[in-house]
């Protein structure tokens, strides 16, 4: 039998019992709308991490320190590094290299960020100032942000502008602070000026420098050091932001106040671990506790860490743990899928009543067509293209109605969200691939389903069949 006369045996069939049909392909629209709904809250969850984690620079930074501050953590019997117990190494698993440890340095810091993939790497500087605004004083934590920071989703909502260059003498505030300064009309800091007093550390002079040990006689070693002067710098306030940078994640993303990177650097703001470098360093070169290093392509930052490895640093990327999260979500889909799944279980058994009941009504029919010369194959086609016909209808209901309540949970959520002055986020989204493997579930359990009313139509003797009354 030719597979057009099976479709439109198989659409006659349907037909002539429209009303058991069609509530057995509602039964698997419904399953489907479910499964649909449940996996489109897992990816939409799962996008929205994806985001959040994208546009906070998390996904494409790698901080770099080096090891000589986990090696005297580990002396003190202190916790060698984020990542381990002691003599672990650090994160992950990281083991110190052998020799003395590298120093993160200026020219360490230039050779990183020559490696290809590489943007830019930078300090992460953050201090405590003080800052004069029209008589008023205020003791705030200050930190340096690069021009990347704009990206940044916690400046989607920045009111003013952001700084108009690496070096510029301007400030982006939070907007606590802001309230702070005039309770009434926050917004009227913008444009301002205000002082900042900060502790500069001013390397000494070779006449400065001490030239003898404590018992008068020269030191055979250079002496190296540094002394503390306080400084001014005006700025200029042209931006307001009311959320944390990065997500809250760094720490600078904790100061009240934000100053362009390349300013904050040239006024070589002291430092809490200053006095440290000075000693690691063999030439009194300042070091960096740790630098944030940025990758063009989030997909190279396992290369990238891989090459800083090599310098002798340790590295810590959000990809590092990123396993963890997606493994999570693996689960979570895995649920959501198994709970969609219980009401097209219950709509496959829909299918099985429903072809069942079509055997013992037509088997008339089926003695005719055998006897006509239908092989078992024949029929059994027959039966597989009525069931595969119900599946597909009813997953294209099914993929319909799960679109609705993912649009409803979307809308719902939003609202939710506006009443209490929260952006609105998207938590349900039905990709195609799940639009195409919803369809092709449908036809597949709908098929498996149609197996055992095809095998019996097959097996019906047509003598009998037609002797049926």
């Amino acid at each position: 039998m030719k597979l057009p006369d099976l479709v439109e045996m198989a659409a006659r069939n349907l037909r002539n019992a429209r009303l058991r049909n069609g509530l057995t392909t509602a039964g698997i629209g419904v399953g489907i709308a479910s499964l649909v709904a449940m996996l489109s809250l897992g990816v939409g969850l799962q996008e929205l991490a994806g985001r959040r984690l994208s546009r906070s620079g998390l996904f494409n930074t790698v901080v770099v320190s080096p090891w000589a501050d986990s090696r005297q953590m580990a002396r003190e019997g202190g916790p060698p590094g984020a990542g381990g117990p002691a003599g672990a190494g650090g994160p992950m698993g990281q083991r110190p290299p052998e020799g003395p440890p590298a120093l993160l340095d200026e020219t360490a810091r230039r050779a990183i960020e020559k490696l290809p993939g590489v943007v830019e790497a930078l300090p992460e500087i953050r201090f405590v100032g003080e800052l004069r605004l029209e008589g008023k004083s205020y003791i705030v934590p200050a930190g340096g942000l690069p021009a990347s920071a704009r990206d940044d989703e916690a400046f989607d909502t920045l009111q003013g502008q952001f700084f108009s260059g690496p070096q510029a003498a301007e400030a982006v505030v939070k907007l606590d602070f802001a309230r702070e300064w005039n309770e009434a009309r926050p917004t009227s800091i913008l444009g301002k000026e205000l002082v900042l007093r900060y502790a500069e550390r001013q390397a000494l002079t070779p006449e400065e420098e001490p030239g003898t040990t404590n018992s008068g006689s020269e030191s055979a070693d250079t002496q190296y050091g540094f002394t503390v002067v306080r400084r001014e710098q005006p700025l200029r306030v042209v931006g307001i932001i009311d959320a944390d940078p990065y997500g809250g994640m760094r720490a600078v993303s904790r100061a009240r106040v934000f100053l362009p990177i390349g300013l904050v650097e040239n006024l070589n703001i002291m430092q809490p671990t200053d006095l440290r470098s000075m000693v690691q360093s063999a030439d009194g070169q300042k070091t960096y506790p740790s630098l944030m290093t940025r990758v063009a392509d989030p997909a190279r930052v396992s290369e990238v860490e891989s090459a800083i490895k090599q310098m002798g640093f340790r590295t810590y990327s959000i990809l590092d743990a990123a396993q963890s999260l997606q493994r999570f979500f693996v689960i979570l889909d895995l649920l959501l899928g198994i709970f969609g799944s219980m009401a097209l279980a219950v709509a496959s058994l829909g299918i099985v009543n429903t072809l069942v009941m079509a055997v013992l009504e037509r088997r008339r029919e089926i003695g005719i067509l055998k006897a006509l010369g239908a092989s078992d194959r024949d029929v059994k086609r027959l039966f597989f293209v009525e069931a595969g016909a119900m599946g597909l209808a009813g997953g294209a209901v099914g993929v319909a109605f799960g679109w609705l309540i993912s649009v409803a949970i979307n809308w719902g959520t939003a609202f939710y969200l506006s009443r209490r002055d929260f952006p609105p986020e998207t938590v349900s989204a039905i990709p195609l691939w799940l639009v195409g493997a919803a369809l092709a579930f449908s036809v597949a359990v709908s098929l498996v389903a149609g197996m055992y009313p095809a095998g019996r139509a097959a097996r019906l003797d047509p003598v009998q069949a037609i002797r049926y009354e």
